[in-house]
């Protein structure tokens, strides 16, 4: 890909919410990008462009924003909250952030709306997913405590699991010769009842959790439950990031190029 050709792919932001006890920027809100996420990118040439929250009065320049970029990236964080698939928190710790969550499915309907690729990347996965009519275990331990230890916050992205990568999908074209790979697992939260729009796309096969689910009828909207960006820069044996990356972009590429085209040919029928 040519430096003046790079593709800009939209991140959604993490969020620190106003917190008067904290040491640093008392009292602000902080939205910020993981390091690993914006390193994934730009080894493949795109550039990370981290999507602000605009203000409730400008919401018309937000789409405007969303218009420049070629594709979206939904980051992992914080829980997504009970309350926005119908729910109430079984533990005020499993709250979640509503305030991000109303922010990220803006966003991804917008992009959808535009017919740009999105890929979510575990809480981004669970967004999708409730944003589209699904819901969540609140907590795998407590309502699924036949599964296995999908997170250990002692050895965070090294907690890893064999997941199983199914026929007709995404991930099959990406990976075509694995039926099953490594991945790591840092999450507490899964999907309960998937979305209608939605169909499976990997899943663990230790216990059956769901991994991956992709959008039906769209060109590209798809959720991994990993953490794809920590497998970059990691020494173990894990399913390849750089193809899943590739592959985002090349349909973004893809995307854009037919956009263009489709505004040549509204241009000359004028």
């Amino acid at each position: 890909m040519k430096k003046e050709e790079r593709l800009r792919v939209g991140v959604s932001s993490c969020f620190f919410h106003s917190d008067p006890s904290r040491p640093v920027f008392k009292g602000k809100t902080l939205l910020y990008l993981e390091q690993s996420m914006s390193d994934w990118i730009q080894s493949h040439g795109a550039w990370p462009i981290l999507i602000p929250q605009f203000l409730e009065s400008r919401q018309a320049e937000q789409r405007e924003f969303c218009r420049t970029l070629d594709a979206l990236i939904l980051q992992g964080g914080s829980d997504v909250s009970p309350e926005t698939y119908g729910e109430t928190p079984l533990k005020l710790e499993w709250a979640g952030d509503r305030i991000r969550d109303i922010y990220e499915i803006d966003l991804l309907r917008q992009f959808i709306s535009l017919g740009k690729p999105v890929l979510g990347i575990c809480r981004g996965f669970q967004l999708i997913n409730v944003a589209l009519g699904g819901s969540l275990y609140q907590d795998l331990p407590t309502q699924r405590p036949d599964v296995s230890v999908h997170r250990d916050w002692e050895i965070y992205d090294r907690n890893f699991h064999e997941v199983e990568i199914l026929a007709n999908s995404h991930l099959a074209q990406i990976y075509p010769n694995p039926v099953s790979a490594r991945v790591n697992s840092i999450h507490h939260q899964a999907i309960k009842i998937l979305a209608p729009g939605l169909k499976i796309e990997s899943i663990s096969r230790e216990d059956g959790v769901i991994e991956a689910a992709s959008m039906i009828g769209h060109s590209f909207v798809l959720g991994v439950q990993w953490h794809p960006e920590f497998h970059f820069d990691c020494s173990d044996p894990l399913l390849d990031a750089a193809s899943l990356m590739r592959y985002f972009l090349e349909v973004a590429q893809n995307s854009l190029e037919l956009n263009l085209s489709n505004r040549g040919h509204h241009v000359e029928g004028n």
